[in-house]
């Protein structure tokens, strides 16, 4: 979280569906970039799933992810502007071991897609239409290429995960992940889209057809674009946060 000395208190009671979720969040007090906000989305991303969980075992679901269940970890993983830099972030401040080692996964798996042709492809399947970009992100996955942070089947960096990764939920038997048609997979639909809002409002390099950038790209995009994003107080960054989440809303029973 923000150091209390920088930071201002920020309570926010929302509902979903018939759950009143209660928020109380420490922001910065001064303009920072979004990046900084991360542990505060990351924190609603949190409590908006557990509530829905809750509603779920309620119903008599049961979610079946599991640390060591790494299939997931092999999907394209859509990350925000603000999460590459973040990433990045993290990367460097690893031990120089950890650090050469993570980084190299990132380069091999770069220079596979690279060697196959496979972001032009992403991108002109971003551009035409929805089945082609579909089939481009099922195309990923037959790659086999594991996330740069995934070790022995589970995430390194569990905290710090994207928030693509938080909300990927299903509550279907784990082998059928093993397929990139995903034929069986029951996700869990959220109520709120908050990895569509964060894209949306982090996005100001990306391209509008293909506003994210996916994990394993992170490294590469990192060095070409710095971040010299604008600077907002976490108070205004909260409420275009939830502006941004409010087009992102999914209606009950949708």
């Amino acid at each position: 979280m923000v150091p209390r000395e920088s930071s201002e208190r920020v309570n926010v009671a929302l509902r979903i569906g018939d759950a009143s979720v209660p928020l109380e969040m420490d922001v910065p007090a001064r303009p920072v970039k979004l990046r900084r906000m991360l542990p505060v989305i990351r924190q609603m991303s949190n409590s908006f799933i557990s509530s829905g969980v809750e509603q779920l075992t309620a119903a008599g679901s049961e979610i079946s992810c599991r640390a060591g269940c790494g299939a997931c970890c092999r999907q394209i993983v859509p990350v925000s502007e603000a999460e590459a830099f973040d990433l990045r972030g993290l990367l460097d401040e690893m031990p120089e071991e950890r650090r050469s080692a993570v980084a190299e996964r990132f380069s091999e798996g770069m220079e596979r897609l690279n060697s196959h042709g496979y972001f032009e492809r992403l991108a002109e399947a971003a551009s035409a239409s929805d089945d082609r970009y579909d089939e481009a992100v099922r195309e990923y996955f037959r790659f086999g290429i594991p996330c740069p942070f995934l070790e022995d089947e589970s995430c390194s960096i569990h905290d710090s995960r994207p928030i693509t990764c938080r909300e990927y939920l299903v509550t279907s038997p784990p082998e059928y992940c093993a397929s990139a048609e995903g034929e069986g997979v029951a996700n869990v639909r959220h109520f709120f889209q908050v990895k569509e809002a964060l894209i949306s409002l982090s996005q100001d390099k990306t391209r509008p057809e293909l506003p994210y950038i996916p994990m394993i790209a992170v490294m590469d995009w990192t060095d070409k674009h710095s971040d010299d994003s604008r600077e907002l107080t976490g108070r205004e960054w909260a409420r275009e946060f939830f502006d941004s989440l409010a087009r992102f809303s999914r209606p009950p029973g949708d």
